[in-house]
């Protein structure tokens, strides 16, 4: 699929960093909606297999990128993503 500037779109995301760098990403559960696609979210730590992931921090917020910008968000409390900081904002990609 090709969109107007002739680019492939493959779905895929890069992240570029430079030496010594990292990209930084958290394992996230929803707490609950904050506003429109803006989630309460808490980071979590990810255990052994057949545990449930541990609490850790503070609450903040973050926007679900697969949802609207422009209706009430319909994810659910308890729901778990990847969340990486883009500019001044947490984002994560979650479908309901």
């Amino acid at each position: 699929m090709s969109n107007e500037a002739g680019m492939v779109n493959s779905g895929e995301v890069s992240v570029v960093t430079s030496p010594g760098a990292r990209a930084a990403a958290w394992a996230v559960k929803v707490k609950n909606n904050a506003s429109y696609n803006v989630y309460n979210v808490i980071a979590v730590v990810i255990g052994d297999a057949g545990t449930i992931p541990s609490e850790i921090g503070k609450q903040m917020q973050a926007v679900n990128l697969a949802e609207s910008f422009l209706q009430q968000g319909t994810l659910p409390a308890g729901a778990y993503a990847v969340m990486s900081r883009v500019g001044d904002k947490n984002v994560f990609y979650a479908t309901p």
